[in-house]
């Protein structure tokens, strides 16, 4: 079994990366009706499935 390897600086905080996503989404669609977010999520994935 291999030793942990410690004193490693993380360059990735994938939870905190995580949270500031939820939060941004979170206000984008505070005030959206059902029928508005579903055109939110829609035209994220289409804008992510172009790059």
């Amino acid at each position: 079994m291999k030793a942990k390897e410690e004193n490693k600086e993380k360059t990735f905080d994938a939870v905190k990366f995580m949270r500031e996503q939820r939060d941004r989404i979170s206000k984008d669609i505070m005030d959206l009706s059902p029928e508005e977010i579903v055109s939110y999520f829609e035209k994220k994935t289409k804008r992510e499935k172009r790059k």
